[in-house]
């Protein structure tokens, strides 16, 4: 499967799926949906129970509603109710009452349908094996009794499979063999077998609960209600129910329940439970705040940004929803290879049980035993959970630490990037200047701050900005300044204290007072550097030097190193003057092209493929989109913007550059995991393909080595959900 179809003339509906916990249920499902009329392309996601189709104008939905129901799944649309990312055990219909039942909202794993199932399947079982040794006469029966309980709801799903286009389905595999085994005598076995597959059936859906809870976890760190600002007062409101421009309180301890702007007051906000950051990050006025995060020790007032399904938590949980939905190579390629492998494993047992009584006069029940143990081995549950569970487990582990990933493909890809080229603002920089140097001459640096910042109040530049910020955090004082003025192109002059103050460009300062030779170094040298110089005049003469730059991020370059670390070129592309670049490139030890336009940051990632690099470029997924398209891997830096999360082909939220390094650690790690997975599910499957031919083992064995191996690899996979990166 690949992700939907998004021509025009189509239209899409998700629904939500309960009860779908491997895939093998999503591949029925799949088929099934496929073969409806009006049916352009269909997407499947286990772990996020969901599935979205597109379709023509022509498509029923009811027809989808009942093509499914009658595989034994609960299905309802999407946006059927208010809870957009609902649990699976919410969209249960009456028909699913199933062996791939699963529990309600708050309901213990072993209330499940599932688990009913398998325990009134093994309680049949020994009550056989105890009655049986009571009554030897009526042992048969009654291990056919105990057959039947779990074999039924198997038999009618392999029935409703085959009809809806897959006849060689796991369901129809355990079928054939215990029928078989019955015909055969092999009762008490075949018995043994059906509880053996309804407990590896049900250890497969606590791992899918899992996974899925891992991304549901998200969507449950916003908090249900919020304290709205009406009429003088605070009244208590559903976060659902919010609206953009709302003004909310945050008491100190609270999570933030939407996306805002700081309008009033101050606090630690504690981000660890969205960002991973351990550290609580100090934020104010017109700062932005995101949902979930907790205001560890002021009142805020919070402009709400964002409405509940459209905050940064319900976006990535959809995205991760949706992304899991799109296959990886490897993926698709299992998904072929087992439409070919399960046919030949059903072939394989029918020449196992009939060519050695034919050709070497062979005894019938013993060679017919070892074909059904044969198939029960060749079962493909391990194989096609395999690399799907991986995925998953990776895509959502990305998730909870900022890193979002559109698909397994681009997981997948993550593993084979050679080389990163970066922008620089606002990606390997803050994206906002910040004074870095403050000389004196004749009075102390405050003293400087306070002229110039009583000179700046007021104003929104950014270069001001900077000013402001560093004379509040030096504690500088800030007298008014009278008669201000700007001087275009030049800079702000005004009177502070009966002082005649000027702030502006070195070029222009020389047009104002004489500068030493000393003043002239001082400033080329801070050019030299990529900063930006204002010069300070009081009363006609130099009082200081006030250098401005667009610093790096505080893990730049760790994440630089830590690229280089794993064998990846870095380069940064920016359209700043080469002084700066270069001054910014050699901090961080990365190659720099500056005074690019857009099209020359495209040329250039082209051309880093023609030397038969992979290339990922890195950017604020506006200025530099035809990069971002043209390159392997396009990644948006960004604090959970719109554009961060839809531009590219994955994105980095909490803009942190080692990020990047982290994505390319845990593509290679789900990727080790898929083929550890692989080995385990073939490895165990050739030992007791063996074991069984030589007579050494037989059913039981056989299904233990396929849910074993189901079980091993899917715990495997689930290790990814502890990833740290």
């Amino acid at each position: 499967m690949t992700a939907p179809l998004k021509q025009a003339g189509f239209r899409q509906t998700r629904f939500r799926i309960g009860g779908m916990d491997c895939a093998s249920c999503a591949a029925k499902i799949d088929t099934a949906v496929r073969r409806l009329d009006g049916v352009a392309d269909v997407s499947v996601s286990v772990t996020g129970a969901s599935m979205t189709v597109s379709h023509g104008d022509a498509l029923l939905e009811d027809k989808v509603l009942q093509q499914v129901a009658r595989l034994g799944y609960g299905i309802v649309r999407a946006d059927a109710g208010s809870d957009r990312h609902a649990p699976a055990g919410k969209v249960q219909s009456a028909e699913a009452s199933h062996l791939h039942g699963d529990a309600g909202p708050g309901q213990a794993w072993w209330r499940s349908r599932r688990a009913v199932l398998t325990l009134a399947c093994a309680a049949a079982l020994l009550a056989a094996y105890g009655i049986g040794h009571l009554l030897p006469a009526a042992e048969r029966g009654l291990f056919l009794a105990a057959l039947l309980v779990g074999l039924v709801p198997i038999a009618r799903r392999a029935l409703m499979a085959a009809l809806a286009g897959t006849p060689f389905s796991i369901e129809m595999l355990m079928t054939i063999a215990a029928a078989g085994a019955v015909m055969i005598g092999a009762t008490e076995e075949a018995a043994a077998v059906v509880v053996l597959f309804l407990i590896g059936e049900m250890l497969e859906g606590l791992a899918a609960g899992r996974a899925r809870a891992s991304i549901q976890g998200l969507a449950d760190l916003v908090p249900k209600v919020a304290l709205v600002e009406r009429a003088g007062g605070t009244v208590e409101v559903a976060a659902e129910r919010l609206a953009v421009g709302d003004v909310i309180v945050v008491r100190p301890g609270d999570r933030i329940p939407a996306d805002g702007e700081i309008v009033e007051g101050a606090s630690d906000i504690d981000e660890a439970p969205v960002t991973g950051e351990s550290m609580p990050k100090r934020k104010g006025i017109f700062e932005p705040v995101f949902a979930g995060t907790i205001s560890t020790d002021g009142v805020l007032k919070v402009r709400v940004t964002a409405a509940a399904s459209d905050n940064t938590i319900a976006r990535v949980v959809r995205l991760v929803e949706e992304a899991q939905e799109a296959k990886a190579p490897t993926e698709r390629f299992i998904d072929r290879f087992s439409r070919y492998y399960t046919p030949a494993v059903l072939a394989a047992g029918v020449l196992v049980a009939v060519l050695p009584p034919l050709l070497a006069g062979g005894d019938w029940n013993q060679w017919i035993y070892k074909g059904l143990a044969i198939l029960l081995i060749g079962c493909p549950c391990a194989l096609v959970v395999s690399t799907p569970a991986a995925i998953a487990a990776g895509l959502a582990t990305g998730a909870r630490r900022g890193l979002l990933m559109k698909g397994g493909a681009v997981l997948e890809g993550f593993r084979d990037i050679t080389a990163v080229a970066f922008d620089k603002t606002g990606t390997l920089t803050e994206g906002k200047p910040v004074v870095t140097d403050v000389l004196a001459f004749g009075r102390d640096e405050r003293a400087v701050l306070a002229l110039a910042a009583a000179l700046e109040q007021g104003s929104s530049h950014p270069l001001a900005m900077a000013i402001l910020d560093r004379a509040k955090a030096d504690k500088a004082p800030m007298p008014p300044a009278l008669a201000a003025r700007a001087i275009s192109g030049k800079g702000v002059e005004g009177s502070v204290g009966g002082v005649a103050a000027f702030l502006g460009s070195g070029q222009a300062a020389t047009e104002r007072a004489t500068l030493s030779e000393a003043q002239r170094l001082a400033i080329d040298s801070l050019n030299g550097e990529g900063k930006t110089v204002s010069v300070l005049l009081a009363n006609g003469a130099v009082a200081g030097l006030i250098a401005m730059r667009d610093e790096p991020r505080p893990d730049a370059a760790e994440g630089i190193a830590a690229l280089k670390a794993l064998r990846i070129r870095a380069v940064m592309l920016t359209g700043d003057n080469r002084r700066t670049a270069e001054a910014i490139a050699t901090s961080l030890g990365i190659d720099a092209r500056a005074e690019l336009l857009p099209q020359d940051k495209q040329r250039i990632v082209g051309e880093l493929q023609r030397q038969g690099l992979k290339v990922a470029k890195v950017g604020d997924g506006i200025n530099d989109a035809p990069a971002l398209a043209a390159a392997d891997i396009g990644i948006a830096m960004g604090g959970g913007t719109d554009v961060a999360l839809e531009t590219a082909d994955a994105a980095i939220l909490h803009g942190r550059v080692m990020d990047v390094a982290r994505m390319v650690r845990l593509s290679r790690a789900v990727m080790a995991n898929i083929h550890q997975n692989i080995g385990v599910a073939l490895g165990l499957k050739a030992v007791f393909l063996v074991t069984t031919i030589a007579g050494i083992t037989g059913l039981w064995p056989a299904i233990l080595a396929d849910t074993g191996a189901t079980v091993l690899v899917t715990a495997n996979a689930m290790r990814l959900l502890r990833w740290r990166g």
